[in-house]
Order: C-alpha cells, then structure tokens, then sequence
C-alpha cells in the first residue's frame, strides 16, 4: 500500500473524487450518492424526480461495483475507492476527508473513520470504534478496538507496528 506524501486530514481534496474516465465505476458511485444528498433537503418535482434519478444511477453502479454504500452515509470530500469491488459500509459510518478504500473492505457497525485513513484489501473493521488520521489499516486485517493516530496496524486481531 502506497503512503501519500502531504495528503491532509483536515482540507479535503475534491480533485480525488472527478470522474476522469467514461468507465470509473467508485467515482461514479461516489457522485451518485453526492448529488443524491445535495437534493435531499430541498423540495419541488424537479428536486424529487432529480433525487429518484441518482437513486437508480447509485443502485446501478452499487450492483456494477457489488458495492453496498447507503445514500445517506456521512462521507467528507477526497474519498477514494480505488477497486470498488465488495465494499461494504455501515449506514451510520463517518469517513473522514481524503480517506482510501481498497476492495473487499467491510465496515461493520458505527465506524469513525478520521482523515485521510487508508485501508487495505479485505480488511474488516467491526464497530462501534474509532480510527484516528492518518491511519493505515494492512490488508485482511481485522479492526475490533480504537485505533489512535499516526499509525499503521495489520493482523488478526488488528495489532499497531
């Protein structure tokens, strides 16, 4: 897993998050999910047929990605999915800004994510917790306590290195 150099944990980084190509399955799940909060809160027809549009664009890439990301998941800008395969994610998770999610990643319970954590390939991380920033989760490992900032854990049960 590559360690971004100055990636911050507080600003976050909306160029992450652009779709750049016609076939970007994560960026694209992301934008639904984004546009579909942004119409949430307002009312008209307009605002109601615009909201059940991106609830179909997200249920046609959820199914695409095999991705299970509710709509209504509390995520700050710079959110990365780079293989959005397997990803599953609790309704009342909290990412934090410029985070990073490989595939087969599973967030089970009411997880913190603080900013800019990156995890693994196949990690589980079993909530209710709390993760710091900049915190790197290793592949497979399985998260079942808090983890503080500034550090890497890997294993089963998730230990700090």
């Amino acid at each position: 897993m590559q360690v971004e150099i100055g990636v911050s944990a507080e600003t976050p980084d909306w160029s992450r998050e652009k779709v750049r190509f016609f076939w970007d399955p994560g960026r694209k799940l992301l934008r639904s999910v984004r546009r579909y909060q942004s119409l949430r809160g307002r009312s008209g027809l307009v605002s109601k047929a615009l909201r059940h549009y991106w609830v179909i664009v997200h249920r046609f890439w959820s199914v695409i990605t095999q991705c299970e990301i509710h709509l209504n998941t509390q995520i700050d800008g710079g959110f990365l999915l780079t293989h959005p395969t397997g990803i599953i994610i609790h309704p009342d998770s909290r990412i934090g800004p410029n985070c990073l999610i490989f595939q087969q990643v599973t967030l089970a319970g009411p997880v913190q994510l603080g900013g800019h954590v990156d995890i693994g390939a196949g990690a589980k991380i079993i909530g209710p917790l709390t993760i710091g920033d900049h915190v790197r989760v290793g592949a497979n490992a399985v998260v079942t306590k808090d983890v503080k900032s500034n550090t890497t854990v890997v294993g089963i049960p998730a230990r700090e290195v």
